[in-house]
């Protein structure tokens, strides 16, 4: 039985690159391509791991790293959506103001816009519902990525059975 590789530092980089792209407002539409960036997490997180060790990974590692970047990622996308929603909350108020007032919108669209746009306790409470499933969500997601990459980054080269690889002091 080979050594599990490290996991925390690739998890690491893996959910920092999900919960970046994630949360930028214009970049985060490729999750909506198959949960691009989050697959994509996953995939960089078993290459990670496979560059630091000397073994094939197997399919446990490479879903527990998956599974570690997506929730990771899933918090850092959260954490960096709320200052940037908070900052675009403005300019989205002013857009929903614009629509409501164009005469050529239905009475009922304009009521349902001036509805939204009044209800800022509400839009913090979806957030945060919308937060927690969405690291759910990215986790699972993130796992597949894992198993992804360890069958496509997996190494071919074993050593040889009976023989013994001595590896430097690290």
């Amino acid at each position: 039985m080979y050594p599990a590789p490290e996991r925390l530092q690739p998890a690491f980089f893996g959910g920092l690159f999900i919960g970046v792209l994630s949360a930028l407002p214009i970049i985060s539409a490729g999750n909506c391509c198959c949960c691009l960036w989050v697959i994509g997490g996953g995939l960089l997180t078993s290459y990670l791991m496979q560059q630091n060790h000397p073994y094939p990974l197997r399919v446990e590692d490479g879903l527990l790293g998956g599974l570690l970047a997506g929730v990771i990622g899933g918090v850092i996308a959260v954490i960096l959506s709320i200052p940037l929603s908070m900052a675009m909350g403005d300019f989205q108020a002013r857009m929903l103001e614009r629509i409501a007032d164009n005469p050529d919108v239905p009475q009922q669209t304009r009521d349902l816009l001036q509805n939204i746009a009044t209800r800022s306790a509400a839009a913090g409470l979806m957030r945060l519902v919308f937060g927690l499933v969405s690291v759910c969500v990215d986790a699972v997601v993130a796992m597949l990525g894992g198993l992804l990459g360890v069958a496509l980054f997996k190494k071919k080269d074993v050593p040889p059975a009976g023989t013994t690889e001595i590896l430097p002091p690290a």
